[in-house]
């Protein structure tokens, strides 16, 4: 299994290392120290460190290559910061080795957790009045130069990253290099510090190379491939997408890799523990489906109403499957409102993307991170009443279901196929009755089933219960706004259910 982490591990550090110009170690250090049990010794920390640093030898070289084809490097900017690095190295390896697994993990853990939500904040770096390649330094940009370059040289020697990110910033905040020519110029500057880093870690500390050489080879070889492909990426695409993938990534793993190290700590607290098992099982499941949805949504002409009704499909499942194995009302609630707080502040970034509203089929500004948080909130609110107050976390299931299996069966049938719109005054004059039966029937199968073989509510007032609850879940689709049938639908199911089994 420890194969398996140390080729992630190496992955991660390349993609880091082509996208962005990130050490290699910001990703892989915190990998090896937290799941691969051969690093939890004494020295392990510092023995994850070397082979990172060795790893970015050759990660940085074909990333340098790539972007110096495509004249992203400018040394005339650099050249003090590479001179000052370099000396600062070798201090920055035996301090490390003096400062021990304690200081070495924790600060790597936090780092990777902290860089991935900059990029996320503000993925592009490069400001307005940027200087011109081949530019001369200033004074000033000669005094911050030797400041960032003596200090940003200490760190790559003590914990072997972070100083990736630090030259990205300086390069990019301070003396006003263009994105990409600040990566060309950080990884060629990190090919000579690795190597020297990586050569004072294995000279100080020799049993690296003796006890590690078969895990080293594979992180440099996986690494190296990763940098070079990643960096190829990297080159075509804008600035902006850079920094949220890379951003994203970050986060994600420094996020996990931080519980992962405190797990002694917070698997004592219940709540904690319920959340994060509702998270793998949403998870497992997303994960594959949306690896399958976006191929087809970008390589096959699947009309744009049926992907987007694909879409809704994942969402109201994952939540039914989540109160299915939740411990508690309170973890799936909470687990629900989670994702509504992380994906609103995610999707106002992203939607920024050109991409954006053609993939996920918005159909006005704002629309779907609206939608999202309403939804995932009245997925929390129907929870906390059904499951938390009536002790029925099965009709919480069924209202979802209901709404969600109706509306998608309204949309399916009612686009292609609805030829008679409904003409009462209240409602808006774009549904049909073709969609609207499609609803009510669809709906109440769903329903049916969920009271029958789930609840095990006797046939003939299963048949009763469904029926009236889907008739006014499809009444209220009809006669509600289209941006406010996610919520006004399932509360009026669900109350309808309630009210006929209690």
């Amino acid at each position: 299994m420890e194969w398996i982490w140390y080729i992630i591990a190496a992955l991660g550090a390349g993609i880091g290392t082509g996208l962005a110009g990130l050490s290699a170690a910001t990703v892989m250090v915190s990998i090896l120290i937290v799941l691969c049990p051969s690093f939890h010794g004494e020295t392990g920390a510092y023995q994850a460190t070397a082979i990172a640093l060795a790893s970015d030898i050759l990660g940085s070289a074909v990333t340098t290559y790539t972007y110096a084809k495509h004249k992203n490097i400018d040394l005339k900017r650099g050249w003090i910061m590479l001179v000052c690095i370099l000396c600062m190295c070798t201090v920055g390896s035996y301090a490390a080795f003096l400062a021990g697994n304690v200081v070495l993990g924790s600060f790597t853990l936090f780092l990777t957790f902290g860089i991935g939500i900059r990029y996320l904040v503000k993925p592009d770096t490069s400001r307005k009045d940027q200087a011109a390649k081949g530019e001369k330094l200033d004074l000033k940009g000669v005094i911050i130069s030797l400041f960032f370059g003596l200090t940003i040289g200490f760190g790559t020697g003590f914990v072997g990253t972070g100083g990736g990110m630090m030259m990205l910033v300086v390069f990019t905040a301070f003396l006003g290099m263009e994105l990409k020519t600040a990566v060309g110029t950080s990884t060629f500057i990190m090919t000579f510090t690795a190597l020297i880093a990586s050569v004072s870690h294995i000279l100080i500390h020799p049993a690296i190379v003796l006890e590690k050489w078969p895990v080293m080879l594979i992180c440099i070889i996986v690494a190296t491939a990763a940098s070079l492909i990643s960096a190829r990426f990297a080159n075509r695409v804008s600035n902006r997408t850079i920094g949220l993938v890379t951003g994203a990534v970050l986060t994600v793993l420094g996020g996990s890799m931080l519980i992962l190290n405190f797990w002694d700590q917070l698997s004592q607290v219940t709540l904690f523990v319920q959340i994060l098992r509702c998270l793998g099982s949403l998870a497992g499941y997303l994960l594959p489906c949306i690896l399958i949805l976006f191929p087809i949504r970008l390589f096959t002409k699947i009309p744009s109403f049926v992907f987007r009704k694909l879409l809704h499909i994942l969402a109201f499942t994952c939540v039914a499957l989540m109160i299915q194995t939740a411990d508690s009302w309170q973890a799936a609630a909470l687990t629900s409102v989670l994702i509504a707080v992380v994906l609103y502040p995610v999707l106002k970034i992203v939607e920024k993307e050109t991409w954006y509203p053609r993939l996920l089929v918005e159909k006005k500004p704002g629309e779907i991170k609206k939608s999202l948080l309403l939804l995932f909130f009245m997925f929390a609110a129907l929870i906390a009443v059904c499951w938390g107050i009536f002790h029925q976390p099965y009709l919480a299931g069924a209202s979802i279901l209901m709404w969600g299996t109706g509306d998608a069966a309204a949309a399916l049938i009612g686009i292609p196929f609805g030829k008679h719109k409904v003409k009462v005054w209240i409602a808006d004059g774009k549904k049909s009755w073709e969609g609207s039966l499609g609803m009510l029937a669809v709906s109440f199968l769903a329903g049916f089933a969920v009271l029958v073989f789930v609840q095990q509510t006797p046939p003939g007032w299963a048949f009763l219960c469904a029926g009236i609850a889907a008739f006014l879940g499809t009444a209220t689709e009809l006669f509600s706004p289209s941006e406010y049938d996610t919520v006004t639908v399932p509360a009026v199911i669900a109350a309808v259910l309630l009210i006929m089994n209690l």
